[in-house]
């Protein structure tokens, strides 16, 4: 198994205090957090006492960014990739980066943590037992109507 050069760390949903300490320690431990938004990560990371370079890594330059990204991971740096809440390749960028990662032979690393879908299913009141994801509906109302609800 390849050393682990990438990191998938989960953040909190709302609560900043809802983060686990293993994703505390590996923030605190890589070298650099690649991230949506630097400045909701930075609140994060300010709220968790590290101090860490940010680097912007989102739908919009994801494409741009894989290749450099790609190049200092493969030299032995490692990174964590978050979101600006959530699991990271949940409806947020990170699908792209893991797959060229693996394709590479650079490891990875997916630390278990929340996700949008899982409080919202069990607040339901439906049984949990058995349910499909297929993602979020679109942000915009047209996109909405053009789905069906």
């Amino acid at each position: 198994m390849p050393n682990t050069v990438l990191y998938l760390v989960p953040t909190p949903i709302g609560n900043l205090e809802d983060i686990t300490l293993r994703a505390i320690r590996i923030l605190g431990e890589v070298g650099t957090v690649l991230c949506e938004d630097t400045r909701t990560s930075g609140r994060l990371m300010q709220h968790l006492g590290l101090k860490k370079p940010l680097l912007s890594y989102h739908l919009h330059n994801e494409h741009q960014q894989v290749p450099r990204l790609l190049e200092r991971l493969a030299k032995g740096e490692t990174m964590a990739l978050i979101s600006d809440a959530g699991t990271p390749g949940i409806s947020d960028p990170g699908f792209l980066l893991v797959r060229e990662c693996l394709a590479q032979g650079l490891g990875v690393e997916c630390l278990p943590g929340p996700t949008a879908f899982v409080p919202a299913l069990l607040k339901s009141g439906f049984g949990a037992e058995r349910f499909t994801f297929e993602g979020f509906l679109p942000v915009k109302k047209v996109g909405r109507r053009a789905c069906g609800s």
